[in-house]
């Protein structure tokens, strides 16, 4: 069982590897098509039906580009599709929130303190609450409001900031903050996926057939790639979010994650409007310090106070009562809750990293998977060994989990 326990930290390591890699590809792709789009030139030579050329020029050669706003007068022979690195990213961060969230659900998941779930309840609300998210959103998109997008995207913002409120109602703040950036890319991706990919194929389709394409699938294509060019970067900040625990591990946590969205339309509408000539909108940075201030103060704003401990479940029960379970607890007191505390001492720490406490026989008995595999496994904790823990002490940890596990 350890073993195969080692397995699947690598497999999960191995998705997150995957899931950056695609998401590097997806957003450079998002990026760059933004201000290309946005940096357009006319010119008196352009072709009918063209809105703009743009000359560019990297890695030696230069490249001359022109955009046809609702297709050219007859298809091309070669047409390169844009639409597998948004897939990539959100399957592979899909099976990223399968491994670490779902079958990790009592760690990770499922704060009892909120509500008591079963894994299988745990498990549905996640799953459930992205395809619901797509379908309110994608209603919204289809209705009248399509004509006022300004309005459009305040009824958006609004849509995220009641979401993050609920996931926090029922789940972990490392839980919730990971679930409302998945939900944002659920959104993103099947706006490619359902909407944007459809359009286009609609339009090529007519093109082959001798048609004139309708410009509307250009305008309802436009109008979901500017809600993923302005949700962009707080998934990411979303995404990174559970490897710092003053933006998860507080009360005010979905009010930080909803901050996070207007910094991201702070900090896109400074590019969108320099890639497209119409000035040097210097206030947005001024904004989006003023949030990012807000932000680290309601990090610190009415935290949460440490809760008992509640009663182990079966599994915490197995590895206290293991043999070697005492040698263990001692060994953690010694060399690792003088900083995983609630209150820590080790100069510097004013918070347990990762608001990962291991103070009581429950927390450690909770932990185990995690100081296996860091501790005993690995030399990842203590940092730098600065608690100096013997080899002897690791083996300790081995063997109490090994045999706990059989």
């Amino acid at each position: 069982m350890t073993e195969m326990l080692i397995l699947w930290e690598w497999a999960g390591f191995a998705l997150r590897w995957l899931h950056v890699i695609t998401a590097m590809a997806w957003i450079g792709t998002s990026f760059y098509f933004i201000a290309l789009d946005l940096g357009l030139r006319k010119a008196p030579d352009l072709p009918p039906g063209a809105h703009g050329e743009e000359w560019q020029v990297h890695g030696g050669g230069f490249y001359h580009i022109r955009k046809f706003l609702v297709a050219p007068e007859r298809m091309p022979e070669h047409l390169t599709w844009f639409k597998w690195e948004s897939y990539a990213t959100w399957l592979s961060g899909a099976a990223l929130l399968m491994v670490i969230y779902w079958a990790g659900a009592e760690l990770y998941l499922i704060d009892a303190e909120k509500a008591d779930l079963a894994t299988w309840q745990a498990i549905g609300i996640s799953a459930g609450s992205l395809a619901l998210g797509w379908l309110v959103y994608d209603a919204l998109c289809r209705s009248a409001l399509a004509a006022r997008p300004t309005v459009l995207m305040l009824l958006l913002f609004a849509m995220l900031v009641a979401m993050g409120w609920g996931y926090a109602q029922v789940f972990t703040g490392r839980a919730m903050m990971l679930h409302l950036g998945a939900f944002t890319a659920t959104i993103m991706t099947a706006n490619v996926f359902l909407v944007i990919m459809p359009n286009q194929r609609i339009v090529v389709k007519d093109l082959i057939a001798g048609r004139e394409p309708d410009a509307k699938y250009g305008r309802i294509a436009k109008l979901r790639s500017t809600h993923n060019n302005y949700l962009t970067l707080p998934v990411v900040f979303l995404m990174l979010s559970n490897h710092a625990p003053l933006a998860f591990a507080t009360q005010y946590n979905w009010l930080i994650a909803a901050l996070v969205f207007l910094m991201g339309v702070t900090i896109r509408h400074y590019f969108n409007t320099r890639h497209a000539r119409k000035g040097n909108p210097h206030w947005t940075w001024a904004v989006t310090v003023l949030l990012f201030l807000c932000i680290a103060w309601l990090s610190t704003a009415g935290p949460r106070p440490p809760a008992e401990d509640a009663a182990m479940g079966p599994a915490a029960t197995r590895l206290a009562a293991a043999d070697g379970f005492g040698e263990v607890q001692d060994i953690v007191l010694g060399r690792c809750s003088m900083c995983h505390a609630a209150e820590p001492v080790w100069p510097g720490i004013h918070r347990a990293p990762h608001h990962v406490m291991l103070e009581t026989p429950a927390q450690i008995a909770d932990q185990a998977r995690a100081i296996y595999l860091q501790a005993g496994r690995s030399h990842a904790m203590p940092p730098a060994n600065v608690s100096w823990m013997e080899p002897d002490e690791r083996q300790a940890i081995v063997r109490w989990f090994r045999g706990a596990a059989q």
